[in-house]
């Protein structure tokens, strides 16, 4: 299958790589730092299973989706609104774009800008970092979850093809949503400590306040009528156990002095919570706090 790769961060560095050594023609679209760097020497994968230089195509023009059956599309959520008006004159007819991203709204705002074309919301569960150009790190993991449809068992098997686990779920809106919540307690205080979550985990009444985190989490999906799957205080703990050397994207992000996502992760609950009736103190806290480090970080570069 030939694929895109649009925004080729971490996550989608990552996944297009898996799908590259699985057999399928792959074009990474990126910085021109990373595109050089895999143009010359592929990408270079250091998994927590091999480290391997998988060659494939990479390209800094948008123009390079034209052809893909599918897309993953991987920017930031900040960014989708122009990235899905970038590719939109270059899509595909029968191009099918997955959103590989943080927040749980970012499908929908693509597919506004892609009315001709089908944008599925894909929950991403994966610990990766750029550790250079054209150079991805795997701390663990790496399942996806997608939502039911006459095209779902085809993404399953291209993704197999790759080593990579697809569970199709009739709650993906929910599936979403959990992993928001747990985004929710560890981004932000791993961007403001610049820790990884198994340090974060072992501060001093961290978890206390993680626990509230959540709880205000759940309060206003239930509000809002957002039925999670699992326990999403397990999940919790969970991700402490299975990625303690991870830095949050939000950590990564300011730790760069780039602009983050914290407003479509607790500012997404902040907000949602004032539309449903829900105060959400402890969010809107650590959403507050990683504005002012955005700000300050501005102003220094300014």
């Amino acid at each position: 299958m030939k694929i895109a790769v649009m925004g080729a961060g971490a996550v989608g560095c990552y996944y297009g790589g898996m799908l590259a050594r699985g057999g399928h023609e792959v074009t990474l679209i990126a910085r021109p730092a990373h595109v050089e760097a895999v143009q010359r020497d592929g990408l270079r994968m250091d998994t927590t299973t091999f480290q391997a230089n998988v060659p494939m195509s990479a390209s800094s023009d948008v123009g390079a989706v034209a052809g893909a059956r599918l897309v993953l599309f991987c920017v930031k959520s900040t960014d989708t609104a122009a990235a899905a008006a970038q590719i939109a004159p270059h899509l595909a007819p029968d191009a099918l774009v997955l959103s590989l991203q943080n927040g749980v709204d970012n499908a929908e705002r693509a597919q506004a800008l892609l009315p001709a074309h089908s944008v599925r919301p894909v929950v991403v569960y994966v610990a990766t970092e750029m550790a250079g150009p054209g150079h991805v790190k795997h701390h663990g993991r790496g399942e996806l979850v997608i939502g039911p449809g006459p095209d779902a068992q085809a993404i399953v098997d291209a993704f197999a093809a790759g080593g990579i686990a697809v569970q199709v779920s009739d709650n993906v809106t929910g599936a979403l949503w959990a992993k928001l919540v747990v985004n929710c307690a560890f981004n932000a205080i791993s961007a403001i400590t610049q820790l990884p979550y198994g340090k974060v985990w072992q501060g001093e009444s961290v978890q206390a306040t993680m626990r509230g985190v959540v709880d205000e989490c759940l309060a206003v999906a239930q509000a809002a009528g957002i039925a999670l799957p699992g326990d999403a205080w397990e999940a919790t703990q969970r991700i402490a156990q299975s990625m303690p050397a991870q830095f949050s994207s939000t950590a990564q992000d300011l730790g760069r002095g780039k602009r983050s996502e914290i407003d479509h992760l607790n500012g997404h609950i902040v907000k949602v919570g004032e539309r449903v009736g829900v105060d959400a103190p402890l969010n809107r806290a650590l959403h507050a706090l990683v504005k002012l480090i955005e700000s300050r970080d501005a102003a220094a570069h300014a």
